[in-house]
């Protein structure tokens, strides 16, 4: 089976390179565009105030690279102020723009999901009464992990660093949706994001899903593939040698 991975172009090419090493046939179809901020000029003020903050979480690697993209020049990432994570992918996109490994918090390796849920696990225990925390996402998202550090008693700020849109297919990735919808016994659609299965029923509206098959790195992005139509959808962690394992097992 060839194995679509749908992440946004910025984080396909990795996880293609990443299954293919694994001996997986996978190729990106990118079904979520990533643009830069509508107002710049806000996050660079973030940057400026920076080091007045507690903590600044990052939702994506997405988010965690459209806000680095606008750092002045020769500023460093604070001392003291902690960068959380909600996954490896983001982890490592924090390391790689130079944030000091100690300063990151995250969820545990073994955790069951990465996700903001998990995060909030590794650091409930913290004090976060009279905390500044800032939260850098797109122009939307959940507002779950907010909510939980202002009942703590946290002040938390939202910054969208970027925004999510509806893909502008090329003709190669066009060729590669047609050979999908053609064939779906012979393709795997990788899901890590609910909206990319929403932008893949929009690109195919009379398509009926019910020989198509779905892996999600999420129980929620599942679900949002079985109420689409998909006739079988499996669930693996968003680790590449799960969902490599859950790809193999699945063939």
């Amino acid at each position: 089976m060839r194995v679509l991975v749908t992440r946004p172009a910025g984080q396909a090419g990795e996880w293609v390179d990443g299954l293919r090493a694994a001996g997986l046939d996978a190729i990106a179809l990118p079904l979520i565009g990533i643009e830069g901020p509508a107002h710049p000029a806000a996050v660079q003020a973030a940057w400026a105030g920076l080091a007045g903050y507690t903590m600044v979480m990052f939702v994506s690697p997405n988010a965690a690279a459209h806000f680095f993209a606008l750092r002045p020049d020769g500023l460093a990432w604070p001392e003291r102020v902690l960068a959380a994570s909600p996954g490896p992918g983001t982890t490592t996109a924090l390391q790689r723009l130079g944030v000091p490994a100690g300063l990151i918090v995250q969820p545990a390796p073994d955790a069951p999901q990465f996700d903001s849920e998990a995060l909030w696990q590794a650091i409930a225990h913290r004090p976060w009464d009279g905390a500044r925390v800032l939260i850098v996402r797109g122009t939307s998202g959940r507002d779950w992990f907010a909510a939980r550090l202002a009942e703590q008693g946290a002040s938390v700020e939202l910054l969208a660093a970027y925004r999510r849109c509806a893909p502008r297919l090329d003709a190669p990735a066009a060729s590669v949706l047609a050979a999908a919808l053609a064939d779906p016994g012979q393709h795997l659609w990788f899901f890590s994001s609910s909206e990319a299965v929403g932008h893949l029923a929009a690109l195919a509206p009379d398509t009926p899903w019910a020989r198509a098959s779905a892996l999600a790195t999420h129980p929620r992005i599942a679900d949002r593939a079985r109420q689409q139509g998909f006739g079988r959808v499996v669930e693996a962690r968003p680790s590449l040698a799960a969902v490599a394992a859950c790809i193999q097992s699945f063939a």
